[in-house]
């Protein structure tokens, strides 16, 4: 079986949009300012976007604090025509989520989960309030599994009845792009996907090193 070509089939949504004359709204979920960037860059031109910042999974509410705000930064000094919503910091939602999985290597079965855990509120949220589409900004990056997010994704959006809209942002040099605007902005580009668990990773590797 053929992998499917996710930027194809979005592409094929934009189209379609575009000659109907319709602009979906999108809840977005994002997970930081750089991965967010080039995604709201390309977005904003095909979708009414509302972001939603909702991880759990950070290891600190220092590190959750620090993400959150800036993205708010970003918003703001870019000018994106987004709105923002953003939850509390709840870990213990993420550690109930995982537990049994703590000794997982990163981009495993943990990962699969933290990958639901958001797409779930998102998806919640997105059918509670009226949304078109929603999708997150996870598959820019080049270590996230971009088939089985949007594998969950999908079944999420036949659970809640909301569409939920395919992407691998990471295509048509959208990671690059992000690399770029976290530059021209002076983001705070994290080395660890933001979980205690891949930090340990992290120090590992440079114990290793």
């Amino acid at each position: 079986m053929n992998k499917r070509d996710y930027q194809k089939e979005l592409d094929g949504i934009i189209k379609e949009n575009g000659i109907s004359g319709t602009r979906p709204s999108l809840l977005l979920h994002v997970c930081c300012a750089p991965c967010s960037s080039y995604c709201m860059e390309y977005l904003t031109e095909h979708f009414d976007i509302t972001l939603l910042f909702y991880n759990p999974n950070m290891d600190s509410s220092d590190e959750y604090e620090k993400r959150k705000g800036e993205l708010l930064r970003l918003v703001k000094e870019a000018s994106f025509p987004v709105k923002v919503k953003t939850l509390s910091f709840e870990p213990e939602e993420f550690l109930c989520a995982v537990k049994g999985l703590e000794d997982v290597p990163e981009g495993g079965s943990r990962c699969f989960v933290c990958y639901e855990l958001r797409l779930r509120r998102t998806a919640q949220l997105a059918a509670e309030n009226g949304f078109d589409y929603f999708t997150t900004t996870l598959s820019i990056s080049p270590l996230k599994n971009a088939e089985k997010i949007n594998e969950i994704g999908e079944r999420l959006g036949k659970e809640y009845g909301v569409k939920h809209l395919p992407s691998d942002f990471k295509k048509r040099n959208g990671y690059k792009r992000s690399i770029e605007l976290s530059r021209e902005y002076d983001l705070y580009r994290q080395d660890y996907c933001g979980c205690v668990y891949s930090k340990k990773e992290r120090e590992k590797r440079r114990t290793d090193n």
